[in-house]
This record gives structure tokens, C-alpha cells and sequence, in this order.
């Protein structure tokens, strides 16, 4: 029985999800559509708590409502007190948590099994947690630094000798990493080394970017964290996160190729670090800060218009 309503609160709050973006791509509908999103993912929260067979007390309950409830005043607050102008930054940051969230939840079930005594992880579970680890802590590290370069605390873009070398050279170093991981089952040790790695990449892919070529990256880095939550739906076989993360990952990415095709850059700029110097990507190099070149956010929407 609780199976089964479950289920129908998943089905519920996804077509909300569904709704609530399509009802976000107008000015007049975005905020009921934003609305309509939030009410899915409440109704979905609630059902995960209290319908699913779990061992929980009434501490861990209190725990789980105290941390429900503070996230949701931290989260109201910042957003009612936020200036339009300082918008992408608060995404930034909001993307950089879910991807932490994501990453935290790949390293707790990792530590489970290593110390459960299950025996070895089934490949496809192990490929699910290695997947959301490292792409959930590229977003989180890629985002905090986004975030510090359109909050002022790095203004300037830092580019190392032979950048796009080393950048490459990280992330086939992590890409390899999680394949060995996937293969080997792995340890606690080589867990903590790929979830390094992952954030190193994540702050050495952001790091030298800069000017108008930051809200491209951002939605990138968003593209990632509903990708990282996929991977959790396929984890957990939960629907609702499956769909949710879908959702995400692919609306980030079209936003992205739509921003590159304006910007006249290929998404390989994008991927192996060659944005903010014009050499490397043929297009003309955007003088001015991060703060003054965000609204070519603005833009974004009359190409959809042209396009849709």
C-alpha cells in the first residue's frame, strides 16, 4: 500500500517538475511555474520520509525536520534579500550545493559498502556512485569558484603556463581514476583521492574563465549537478530523482550549446578551458568585469524566441 502511493507521489511530482519548467519559459507563468516545481519536490520529500521502510527514530527524524527546516529559512531569506544584479551568483552557489549534495551522497554509500561486509559492489551500482562523485564535485568546487569570480573575490582570470596541457591532463587523471575505481571495487583511500581530484578539476576548469563568458560556464556547471542527481535516481532507483536530474542536466546543456551558438564558440571551448582567450576560440576577446558582462543573461531569451 505505501509502495504503491509512493509510486503515485513520484508520478505526481514529476509532472509537476515537467509543468513547472514548461510554465517557466514565459515571464507571466515563471513564477507560478517555480511554484508548481517546489510543491513536487515538497510532496516528494514528505513521501520519501514517511513512506519508505526505514529504521529511523524519533532522533533522527528530529535531525532530519531540524535540517529541513533550517535549509528552507536559510534558502528563503537569501533569496528574498538577493539583488536582481546579484542573481547569477546566488545560482552559482545554490548549483555548487546540489552538486555537493550529490558528491556527499556518492562518498556515504561508498563508506557502506566498504564497511558493511557486503562484499564486492555490483558494477552498475558502483559505476551510478563513481559517476555522481566525481561530476557532483566538479560542480561544487567549479561552482564556489564562479561564484567568488561574479561576487568580486577573484576579478581577474588566471591562466598557468601550458593550461589547457595540465587541465586535460587532470581530468583524464580523474576519468581514469573512476574507471580503476569502477573496476576494482577501490577503498576508502582511493575514494577521498578521486573526490580530490574531481574538486581540483572542478577549480582548474572555472579558474580562467572570465567576462561574459562565465554565465556559459555556470550553466554548464548546472548541466553537471542535475546530471551528478541522476545518477543518484539510478543509485537509489528513485524516480523522482531520475526525472528531476534529467530534467536539469538536459535544460542545462541546451541553455549552454544555445549561449555557445550566440557567442559564436564551440563547446569544446567550453570543456578544455580555452574560454577567455580569444586566440583559442577565434571569437573576440570581452573586455570589462564579470558583473558588467551578466547581462548577456538578458539576450539569452530573444534567441530562444528566434530559435523556438
Amino acid at each position: 500500500m505505501k509502495t504503491g502511493l509512493l509510486e503515485i507521489i513520484y508520478l505526481i511530482g514529476s509532472v509537476t517538475f515537467i509543468v513547472g519548467l514548461k510554465m517557466m519559459g514565459h515571464p507571466k507563468t515563471a513564477r507560478k511555474g517555480n511554484l508548481v516545481g517546489a510543491f513536487g519536490m515538497t510532496i516528494a520529500i514528505l513521501g520519501t520520509i514517511f513512506l519508505t521502510e526505514h529504521d529511523f527514530n524519533g532522533l533522527i527524524l528530529g535531525l532530519i525536520f531540524l535540517a529541513i527546516a533550517l535549509g528552507t529559512a536559510i534558502g528563503w531569506i537569501t533569496a528574498k534579500k538577493v539583488k536582481i544584479t546579484k542573481m547569477p551568483e546566488l545560482v552559482s552557489m545554490f548549483n555548487g550545493m546540489g552538486g555537493a549534495c550529490a558528491a556527499l551522497i556518492s562518498m556515504i554509500e561508498l563508506n557502506h559498502y566498504y564497511h558493511s561486509g557486503i562484499g564486492d559492489i555490483p558494477t552498475g551500482t558502483m559505476l551510478a556512485i563513481i559517476l555522481g562523485l566525481i561530476i557532483g564535485s566538479i560542480s561544487f568546487s567549479g561552482s564556489i569558484i564562479a561564484f567568488m569570480k561574479l561576487n568580486g573575490t577573484m576579478n581577474k582570470p588566471i591562466r598557468l603556463p601550458a593550461y589547457n596541457v595540465i587541465n586535460t591532463a587532470v581530468l583524464l587523471l580523474t576519468m581514469i581514476y573512476g574507471g580503476y575505481m569502477v573496476a576494482t571495487g577501490g577503498s576508502s583511500l582511493h575514494a577521498w583521492g578521486i573526490f580530490a581530484v574531481a574538486l581540483l578539476y572542478g577549480m582548474m576548469f572555472t579558474i580562467p574563465i572570465g567576462g561574459a563568458d562565465m554565465p556559459v560556464v555556470i550553466s554548464l556547471l548546472n548541466s553537471f549537478t542535475g546530471l551528478a542527481a541522476a545518477f543518484g535516481g539510478f543509485l537509489y532507483d528513485n524516480k523522482i530523482m531520475l526525472t528531476g536530474g534529467i530534467l536539469v542536466g538536459s535544460a542545462g546543456t541546451l541553455l549552454t550549446l544555445v549561449m555557445c551558438k550566440a557567442m559564436n564558440r564551440p563547446l569544446s571551448a567550453v570543456i578544455f578551458g580555452a574560454f577567455g582567450s580569444s586566440g583559442a576560440t577565434g571569437g573576440q576577446d570581452v573586455k570589462g568585469s564579470i558583473k558588467d558582462n551578466c547581462h548577456f543573461l538578458c539576450n539569452i531569451r530573444k534567441y530562444f524566441n528566434k530559435i523556438l
